[in-house]
């Protein structure tokens, strides 16, 4: 186990604890990041008083360091901008454990004042804690994986569980999955299983997608993100109702902390900031099918090499994360350097005519022009966007614009706050860039009819292929010194 303790502006301090187990759980990763990711959270721990301590655990649905070897999940967003909005007085502090099994026990111990790690709100849980106003709501998912020999057909309902009592089923220790089996083992009791220590739902959904396990049990909004990883874990059925999501706190916690935290639940799920955190973790995890993603590790390992180091160089040249520029550019040519549309846009980045005569482009067919010129068209849409708006959806936006131009993505803007939604909000603009279709709100705004699914489908898809490539390519961090950094 292990504490993590900063100060208020987010300066956060690991022990070597921490490290094993983020190794452990990121062994895919490529080895140039592990190494990046053991030098940032290895460090000391001192003491401090006015903490508040939020017990949780390293994986994808928690807490976790992003490709740009930032930390990143939404339960450490969560706690962050709670405490930044509610709690100023205090210092952030997370406490690491190994796995969803000791989170409860530690805060029980006293050794934590919140767990905030997806945790599924159960009545044996209830038995143990409180739970604070749910935020987000989900669906277990019996997991297998397609390329066996297993038929989901004969799944049909939880009775037919006994069809695969012969199978290997795991789920992690001390979680809502080892507790929804118990409850069915009871009705069917050839049925077995295993619940194991110090692993989580990540892992174990890997070693299905490697024909180690048979199934797994995994929540759905997990799922939906692994399969872009994995594209043939499916889902054989759901298991029980869908659960709610929520922080838990001791029995005994502080009455004001508590009506702080629900107060805090309360707001941010009025003002959209929960939808806002919601889209940005799972609202691009389904825009891809299992062909999509197939097709796209198929070419990430035949073309992408070919063209990597042009990518690398082009986010010398504007700071855009090499990642993000190569998914634009499957997205727009699947990395065919002589790729044309019927409209005439043309390369790897697609430029249309215009493009290419404002960025200086020559030979739209010619990789070394229009990858720098896609870029820097990017940077030239993230600087055009009003200053206050926030990352990631600046950069979504951006996207969008590049695609469907940014007059219609003003429109777009224009309607979302006729509506009452934010049009600084990718999550709610997304919402109105559909309407640009529909005579009765394109008729109303300067620019007129556009195809706004368009550049929806696009920005998606984009999210989904560089969270594939942000977890089997390594990130590029040259000597900016040495480079010439676009202005954004």
């Amino acid at each position: 186990m292990n504490s993590v303790k900063h100060p208020h502006h987010l300066h956060f301090l690991y022990t070597l604890t921490a490290v094993l187990v983020l190794l452990l759980l990121a062994s895919c990763m490529p080895t140039e990041d592990k190494a990046k990711q053991k030098d940032k959270l290895a460090a000391e721990v001192t003491s401090s008083k006015h903490e508040l301590i939020f017990v949780t655990h390293n994986g994808p649905a928690t807490y976790y360091l992003n490709g740009d070897n930032q930390f990143a999940g939404i339960e450490y967003d969560l706690a962050t901008l709670f405490v930044k909005d509610y709690a100023p007085e205090y210092r952030i502090k997370f406490l690491l454990v190994n796995s969803i099994s000791d989170v409860i026990p530690t805060l029980l111990k006293g050794k934590a004042t919140i767990a905030a790690a997806n945790l599924s709100i159960t009545h044996l849980r209830k038995e143990l804690v409180q739970f604070a106003k749910p935020y987000q709501e989900t669906q277990q998912q019996l997991i297998y994986n397609s390329e066996s020999d297993i038929n989901p057909k004969r799944l049909r309902s939880e009775k037919d569980l006994t069809s695969i009592a012969d199978k290997k089923i795991a789920v992690p220790e001390g979680t809502s999955f080892a507790e929804r089996l118990s409850k069915i083992q009871k009705e069917l009791p050839t049925l077995h299983w295993q619940a194991l220590k110090h692993t989580n739902s990540e892992s174990l959904l890997d070693e299905v997608a490697g024909g180690v396990l048979d199934f797994t049990v995994a929540d759905s909004h997990l799922v939906s993100v692994m399969q872009n990883y994995y594209p043939n874990l499916a889902v054989a059925m759901p298991l029980g109702e869908p659960e709610k999501i929520a922080w838990a706190m001791p029995k005994n916690a502080d009455p004001a902390l508590v009506i702080k935290v629900n107060a805090f639940f309360d707001t941010i799920h009025k003002n959209g900031t929960l939808r806002n955190l919601i889209d940005r973790y799972y609202g691009h995890a389904k825009r891809l099918n299992t062909m999509d993603i197939t097709n796209f590790l198929k070419l990430s390992h035949s073309l992408l090499p070919k063209c990597t180091r042009l990518f690398k160089q082009a986010q010398e040249e504007t700071g855009l994360d090499w990642r993000l520029l190569a998914a634009v550019s499957y997205r727009e040519s699947h990395w065919d350097t002589f790729n044309t549309s019927p409209t005439g846009v043309r390369g790897l980045m697609m430029l249309t005519e215009s493009t290419a005569d404002l960025m200086g482009v020559t030979d739209r067919l010619d990789p070394k022009q229009s990858i720098p010129a896609g870029a820097k068209y990017i940077i030239k849409m993230i600087n055009t966007l009003p200053a206050r708006i926030p990352e990631p959806d600046r950069t979504y936006m951006a996207l969008a614009a590049y695609n469907i131009g940014y007059a219609h993505l003003e429109d777009a803007r224009v309607l979302a706050k006729r509506l009452n939604l934010n049009p600084d909000s990718w999550a709610d603009v997304k919402k109105t860039l559909v309407l640009l279709t529909n005579p009765e709100y394109y008729s109303t705004v300067k620019y007129g009819y556009a195809s706004g699914g368009a550049p929806v489908i696009f920005v998606e898809s984009i999210r989904s292929y560089q969270r594939i490539l942000e977890r089997y390519q390594p990130s590029h961090s040259p000597d900016y010194n040495n480079f010439k950094i676009a202005s954004r």
